[in-house]
């Protein structure tokens, strides 16, 4: 794996770059939070770093080059945080909502996955009411509970509730164990599948995909031969390259517009 200090951009890295730059049809698919915005107490005050943001602008003028956002945010929440033209492909919940091409958000809910939904709603917010800073985050298809503003035991103790009491009362849930965060959902789906369905649909050679999450890391697990595996942070991945923050991410993305803008010259 390539660690990428800030400033510094290895050979190996930017030699995977070069022959990243080179395909014929690139997808740039990224994580948000984490990723090109720095982690945040509220969801809602999340924004890219400015040069994050310039990098995504930069890809998206390039011909033959989709960028997409793939997150565990609600589809509405991460087009308000990212604030990025129309023409950026949108996925959230994890892969359950898809924003195209087209101004309609694809997701379809059975009357039956409806009412889990609202049960599950009701039951995390029982469990967040007996916990100090723990809240409980609404989704189409199911609930987050998170615990990073409450001490590491209460957090712990929310958590262990959560999943007792759903298991007893709402089995069969899909559980994504993230940062300070326990997401339930009625469907089950991945950042992976999600990645997969945007490379069919841009018709896409190769793939770049940036996250920081252990959710992403189902994203990393589809990449093939080709591709461009990004961690951002220190945890453990299957990422081909890491670097430490969304200051380097920023960083790979322009290094990349650079190499690509050279190569659509050549």
């Amino acid at each position: 794996m390539t660690d990428v200090r800030p400033g510094l951009l290895d050979e190996r890295l930017l030699t995977a770059l070069g022959e990243l730059a080179s395909a014929p049809e690139l997808l740039v698919a990224l994580d948000f939070d984490g990723t090109l915005a720095p982690e945040v107490d509220r969801p809602e005050d999340a924004r890219a770093l400015p040069e994050a943001n310039a990098a995504v602008l930069r890809l998206l003028a390039l011909p033959h080059t989709r960028v997409a956002l793939v997150s565990g945010r609600p589809l509405e929440s991460l087009e308000r945080v990212s604030g990025l033209p129309g023409d950026v492909l949108l996925v959230g919940s994890h892969g359950i909502e898809f924003r195209l091409d087209t101004p309609e958000t694809r997701l379809m809910l059975s009357a039956e996955e409806r009412a889990r939904v609202g049960e599950l709603e009701r039951l995390l917010g029982e469990v967040a009411a007996s916990v100090d800073q723990a809240w409980v985050e609404s989704k189409p298809a199911g609930s987050a509970l998170h615990t990073r503003l409450a001490t590491d035991a209460d957090g712990r103790a929310a958590q262990r509730l959560a999943l007792q009491r759903t298991a007893a009362e709402l089995p069969g849930l899909t559980v994504r164990h993230g940062k300070n965060v326990l997401e339930f959902s009625v469907r089950s789906t991945t950042k992976g599948e999600a990645i997969d369905r945007l490379r069919d649909y841009t018709a896409a050679d190769a793939v770049l995909y940036a996250g920081d999450d252990t959710t992403d890391e189902d994203a990393f697990a589809v990449l093939r031969p080709g591709d461009f595996g990004l961690k951002s942070g220190h945890t453990d991945t299957v990422a081909d390259h890491r670097v430490t923050g969304p200051a380097d991410v920023a960083a790979v993305l322009h290094r990349l517009a650079d190499l690509r803008a050279v190569h659509f010259r050549s």
